[in-house]
């Protein structure tokens, strides 16, 4: 597929983070919970635009399940940064439910919150049953459920009178963004003149036909003139290659449990992960993570550049599990520093 690499430069693009609130071996939830307000800070006095958390269930290394909870703890605790969701799931949700807690956020804390929206369940099939209960929703009906939601959120969209409103959300306008490692949720933010975000940090091979099939059906709206892209990347930034290479072996061994279906907290690194798996999972796991950058604040320039050429993002958000919680605020510091060149 043929792309037109962009000439915009790192300090002309947005950059913003997510947070999965990671549980760490060793460590405690309540912990977990003081760093992602820690990191919030610091990324806010470091110039980061928006500070996402994402809904995840059953995972022991993820501590961001209560999504809209936590992002009222964050937007407390800071003052200037968005704070938002990458993102609720939304068939796990009633609409009215959704449309309830962030018209509350939003109240709360005005012209701060985003609400990215997801379809997949943010976890295995045995827990989305216990999420939904009766509900036949597996997001085959997500187009249905945005539109609801939406609606709630203005009810000038629906051509008769709803005769159930969502409190509060008069003069409310949060910003609702589709998120997705496919093409699905990219078409229908094209057609339907929503902002896009791509989930690179996990699904790299569809990155580029993804945002490629947002741009080719974007339809302006009345939220959008031109299609707005993010895409999440993971970032593991330090003094050195050698340095980053070791913080970034949590992350390998994150998803190699993943891979092997074995429950574990965010392990701390290693010195060798070749003595942890064999040739098939290496070769899976090096193409999970294809998109990761890794190394020195050089090497890290560097690639945020290619990768935003290749992509031609308006805005990149940073991804880094790094287990050693001053290890992860420099390594967001040195991001920072890249962007501000």
């Amino acid at each position: 597929m043929a792309r037109i690499r962009s000439e915009k430069r790192l300090q002309d693009i947005r950059f913003s983070v997510l947070d999965l609130s990671s549980i760490k071996e060793n460590s405690t939830i309540s912990e977990s919970f003081q760093h992602t307000l820690e990191l919030a800070r610091h990324t806010e006095k470091l110039g980061y635009h928006r500070f996402w958390m994402a809904e995840h269930h059953n995972m022991p290394f993820i501590g961001s399940s209560a999504t809209s909870v936590l992002i009222g703890h964050v937007a407390g605790g800071t003052s200037t940064i968005r704070v938002g969701s990458g993102g609720i799931m939304l068939p796990n949700h009633a609409p009215l439910v959704i449309a309830e807690q962030f018209g509350t956020l939003e109240s709360l804390y005005p012209g701060r919150i985003d609400l990215g929206l997801g379809r997949a369940p943010g976890t295995d099939q045995l827990t989305a049953q216990a999420l939904r209960r009766n509900s036949n929703s597996g997001g085959h009906d997500f187009p249905q459920q945005l539109e609801e939601l939406r609606t709630y959120f203005d009810p000038s969209r629906s051509s008769q009178p709803m005769p159930i409103r969502a409190f509060p959300v008069k003069d409310i306008d949060i910003p609702i963004w589709l998120l997705g490692s496919s093409g699905f949720s990219a078409q229908l933010a094209g057609q339907l003149g929503l902002p896009y975000a791509y989930a690179s940090h996990f699904s790299p091979d569809n990155t580029l036909p993804a945002l490629d099939l947002y741009h080719r059906t974007f339809q302006p709206s009345d939220v959008l003139s031109e299609p707005y892209a993010m895409v999440c990347v993971n970032v593991v930034a330090a003094e050195t290659d050698e340095e980053a290479a070791f913080l970034s072996t949590s992350l390998q061994q994150q998803f190699l449990n993943l891979i092997r279906r074995t429950e574990k907290p965010l392990q701390p690194p290693v010195e060798n992960m070749e003595e942890m798996w064999n040739e098939q999972e290496k070769a899976a796991l090096h193409h999970q993570l294809g998109t990761s950058i890794i190394g020195s604040p050089e090497t890290t320039a560097q690639k945020l550049q290619d990768f935003a050429d290749d992509t031609l993002a308006n805005e990149l958000m940073i991804h880094s599990q790094i287990y050693d919680h001053q290890a992860r605020l420099r390594s967001y510091e040195i991001v920072a520093n890249i962007f501000h060149e």
